[in-house]
């Protein structure tokens, strides 16, 4: 396992790669584990079980470009971008990036959409929610492809190089 995780592309060689590109996707997945209850750092209040917060970063046709390490499934989406320098690199790099509210006050070069419910926006903001929906359905295409290994769909330990194997496999078959 980690022979093949050493073989996952680095966060910073990606982003290199991708400024080619208009823009990336970013989006934080729970990859559901078996822990026991007194294991609380993976549980993830917002979806209810034992899981790990998994990063990833898509191109704009959908295709998986970067996969976190993962970490516990109770932390937040902003905070595991800011652990794995992920804004920063993107910073640097001046390229966009299309995230969801999970990343709201990032800054930086990440567009998150309009704040607030549906009825209380404006015309202009509801259709830019709308456009921003329609982008970031494409990074969901990508985590939906993460998710199809079948050793991601129920982990039985809470390993953090195990996404970058997955990733290595996922992408040197897709080649």
């Amino acid at each position: 396992m980690e022979v093949l995780a050493t073989l996952a592309p680095d966060l910073a060689e990606e982003v290199r790669a991708a400024r080619r590109k208009a823009f990336v996707i970013l989006d934080g997945t729970l990859l559901p584990i078996d822990r026991i209850a007194a294991d609380r750092p993976f549980y993830s209040g917002k979806h209810k079980k034992h899981g790990m917060n998994v990063q990833v970063l898509t191109d704009p046709f959908g295709r998986l470009l970067w996969a976190s390490p993962a970490l516990p499934g109770a932390v937040h989406d902003i905070k595991a971008a800011r652990t794995h320098g992920i804004i920063d690199t993107l910073a640097e790099a001046d390229l966009a990036c299309w995230a969801d509210k999970g990343y709201q006050g990032t800054g930086g070069t990440v567009r998150v959409p309009f704040r607030g419910w549906h009825r209380n926006l404006s015309a202009g903001q509801q259709a830019v929610n709308g456009a921003h929906a329609r982008i970031r359905a494409l990074g969901e295409r990508a985590m939906a492809t993460l998710k199809t290994w079948r050793l991601l769909r129920k982990l039985r330990c809470s390993t953090t190089r195990i996404v970058q194997a997955v990733l290595a496999l996922h992408l040197n078959c897709s080649a």
